[in-house]
């Protein structure tokens, strides 16, 4: 390794896109368990702005953001087995992601295999495994059911439909353009509805009055009184973003009102917390990946002291598929 400066973008307060600051700082060294990766690629996600916005919080001020990337081993520390320099690896759920350089602990870390690049591995590793949560674990998507996707052409949506049509399901995708339904048709989107206007009574005549037996709601306080009306008796409400906000001030009783409805608010980091769990999940990402079956997009790329502009652009809701920084 011959890099005496670290290119990072860190924030010293949380705010706007402003508070994004790229810095240079000392490369890190790998202690016990960790592994130096020089990073290519790096994965931009709205948990990001979460964190960025104060919504969330970081462990400590300064910090960098970031939670997905991909590169290849500089270095390794004392009792990693399995990894060596030169090794292609990528990760998600780590915070600190926005860095050229980064330590990471090992067992967080997957190897990529040949057919997949760095690129594709950092557009698709956290979005991908959250998609395999979603209609593998917290709901088991089924032949011949109904499912409703709301933002179908995000980086997400655009796995979710492509996965859910895999297995066998319509996918109903919900979108704010006819743009963007268009790219959800071509991922595998069977219905695709523009706008909130009637959602309920739309997705009511597509299903004959049987209405869905799962919401995948990405937005969060904007929809998700809506999205409980577009459910079935029984139904699963999935809340797994707040691109409008976090939902707040839930009265469970409309869920009995509604049907005896369900409510799920998950968590990535809560479904790969072992590392066989997080091995059996990546294989099976990395599986639909190299069978074509999963077809990631890089909509944008933006370099790593450009990552304001990336913020910007996500909140602003005109980016399409995965965003990427490259260092």
């Amino acid at each position: 390794m011959t890099a005496q400066h670290n290119q990072v973008v860190r924030v010293h307060h949380t705010g706007g896109p402003d508070v994004l600051l790229p810095e240079f700082v000392s490369v890190p060294l790998p202690h016990r368990g960790e592994v130096l990766v020089r990073q290519e690629a790096i994965g931009v996600n709205f948990i990001d702005t979460y964190f960025r916005s104060g919504l969330y919080k970081f462990p400590h001020l300064p910090a960098i953001p970031g939670m997905e990337g991909a590169g290849v081993v500089e270095a390794v520390g004392a009792d990693v087995v399995g990894l060596s320099v030169g090794a292609r690896v990528a990760y998600a759920g780590v915070l600190g992601g926005y860095a050229q350089y980064r330590v990471v602990a090992a067992d967080r870390l997957v190897v990529l295999p040949d057919g997949i690049s760095t690129e594709q591995a950092a557009a698709v590793m956290l979005r991908g495994l959250s998609a395999h949560m979603l209609v593998w674990q917290v709901h088991r998507v089924r032949q011949g059911e109904n499912i409703l996707v709301y933002a179908p052409a995000g980086g997400v949506g655009q796995l979710l439909c492509q996965w859910g049509s895999y297995l066998g399901a319509r996918v109903i995708g919900v979108t704010s353009s006819e743009q963007k339904a268009e790219i959800a048709r071509a991922c595998g989107a069977a219905d695709v509805l523009v706008g909130m206007d009637n959602l309920p009574d739309r997705v009511r005549a597509l299903t004959n009055g049987a209405m869905v037996p799962v919401v995948y709601d990405s937005i969060g306080r904007a929809t998700f009184e809506t999205s409980l009306a577009c459910l079935a008796p029984r139904g699963l409400m999935v809340s797994y973003g707040n691109a409008s906000g976090p939902v707040t001030g839930v009265d469970v009783g409309v869920l009995a009102a509604r049907g005896s409805l369900y409510l799920t608010r998950p968590t990535l980091s809560t479904y790969i917390a072992t590392r066989p769990a997080l091995e059996a999940a990546a294989q099976e990402l990395f599986a639909m990946l190299e069978q074509g079956a999963l077809r990631p997009t890089i909509g944008q790329r933006f370099a790593l002291a450009e990552a304001h502009k990336a913020h910007e652009a996500l909140e602003a809701g005109t980016t399409l598929g995965s965003t990427i920084l490259l260092p």
